[in-house]
C-alpha cells in the first residue's frame, strides 16, 4: 500500500516538473518566435519606463519640506502638511470648482459628438467623398495647442473673424477673451473642433468590424437606416463607447491647462483658473515644488477614484468594463 502511494506521489511530482519544463520551453519558444516584434516594442517600453515610472519616486516630495540642496531623500518629512495648506487656501475651492465644471462640460459635448459623426460618416456612400470628409474632420487633431490658441486669439480679437461676422449682422464687437461668460464656450468649442475627428476614427474602426451581412439581411427585411443604426450599429459600438466613457470620466479633473494658460486673461481668472494653471503658477513660477506636487497627487487620486467608480457602475449595468 505504501509503495503504491509512493509511486503515485513520485509520478505526480514527475508530471508537475515535466509540465513546468514544458511551460518554460513554451515561453522561450514564444519569445523567440516574437523576438522581432518584442524588439520593436522595446524602445517604447524603455521610454515609458524611464519617463513615466522612474520619476514617480519624486511623489515623495509631496510629503516633505522639499529643498533642492537636500534632494528628495534628504528633505524633512512633514506628512500631510502640503495637502492641508492647499485645502485651507481659498484658491482650492475656486480651482477645483472650475476644473470640475470645465471637465463636465467637456464630457457632455466632446464625448457624444464623435459618436454622431462616426454614425453619419458610416452612412456616406461615395468612397472618395467619405475619405475627404474624414480627413478634414481629424486634421485639427494634429494642430498643437499653441497653434490653436493663436488662431483663437486672432478670431476673437476686435478685428477678428467672429467680430467681422457680428459686424456683418449689425452687432457690436465683443472682446470674447476678456469676458468671463465667453471663456467656457470658446474653450469647450475649440476642444470639440480639435478632438472630434480623432474620436470619430476610433468608432469608425469599431463599425468596420461589423459583419456587412447583417446590414444586407436587415435591408431584405425592410429595415430603415435608423433601424439598422439602432439594432446593429449601436449594439456593436456599445463596448467601445463604454470604455471611452469610463476613460473620459477619469479625465474630468485633467483639463487642458496649457490652452487655459494661453487663453486666460486677468478678467477671466475667476472662471478660467483650474488646478493645472494654478500649479503652474505656484510650482514653476513660484518654485513651490512640494506644494504643487501634493496638488497634482490629489488630482491624480481623484481621477483614479472616478475611473474605478465608473468601472464599477459599468460592471453592474452592463457586461463591459476595463477589468
Amino acid at each position: 500500500m505504501k509503495s503504491s502511494l509512493n509511486f503515485k506521489t513520485q509520478s505526480a511530482g514527475t508530471n508537475v516538473r515535466a509540465g513546468a519544463t514544458r511551460t518554460g520551453k513554451d515561453w522561450k519558444s514564444l519569445i523567440w518566435k516574437q523576438r522581432w516584434l518584442l524588439l520593436m516594442a522595446l524602445p517604447g517600453f524603455l521610454i515609458v519606463l524611464v519617463f513615466n515610472y522612474f520619476p514617480m519616486y519624486g511623489v515623495l516630495i509631496a510629503f516633505e519640506d522639499y529643498s533642492v540642496k537636500k534632494g528628495v531623500l534628504g528633505s524633512e518629512w512633514v506628512g500631510l502638511k502640503n495637502f492641508m495648506d492647499f485645502f485651507q487656501n481659498p484658491m482650492a475651492t475656486r480651482t477645483i470648482k472650475n476644473t470640475v465644471i470645465l471637465g463636465v462640460y467637456n464630457l457632455l459635448w466632446s464625448f457624444p459628438i464623435p459618436i454622431v459623426l462616426a454614425l453619419l460618416f458610416n452612412e456616406l456612400k461615395g468612397r472618395r467623398f467619405k475619405k475627404t470628409v474624414q480627413t478634414i474632420s481629424y486634421f485639427p487633431y494634429f494642430l498643437s495647442t499653441m497653434i490653436v490658441a493663436g488662431m483663437l486669439m486672432q478670431f476673437c480679437s476686435r478685428e477678428g473673424l467672429f467680430n467681422q461676422i457680428l459686424g456683418f449682422l449689425g452687432k457690436k464687437p465683443i472682446l470674447f477673451l476678456q469676458e468671463p461668460k465667453w471663456f467656457r464656450t470658446i474653450f469647450i468649442g475649440s476642444g470639440v473642433w480639435t478632438g472630434a475627428g480623432y474620436g470619430t476614427i476610433l468608432y469608425l474602426a469599431a463599425i468596420s468590424n461589423i459583419d456587412p451581412n447583417l446590414y444586407d439581411v436587415a435591408s431584405i427585411d425592410g429595415a430603415s437606416r435608423f433601424q439598422k443604426i439602432r439594432h446593429i450599429t449601436m449594439p456593436a459600438l456599445t463596448p467601445t463607447i463604454t470604455i471611452m466613457l469610463i476613460m473620459s470620466i477619469g479625465g474630468i479633473m485633467g483639463s487642458d491647462f496649457q490652452k487655459v494658460i494661453l487663453l486666460q486673461t486677468p478678467q477671466t481668472y475667476s472662471i478660467s483658473d483650474v488646478i493645472g494653471s494654478y500649479t503652474y503658477r505656484e510650482g514653476i513660477l513660484g518654485a513651490r515644488f512640494e506644494y504643487t506636487t501634493a496638488i497634482g497627487l490629489f488630482q491624480s487620486l481623484v481621477g483614479f477614484i472616478l475611473i474605478v467608480a465608473a468601472n464599477k457602475v459599468s460592471q453592474k449595468v452592463s457586461d463591459n468594463s476595463l477589468w
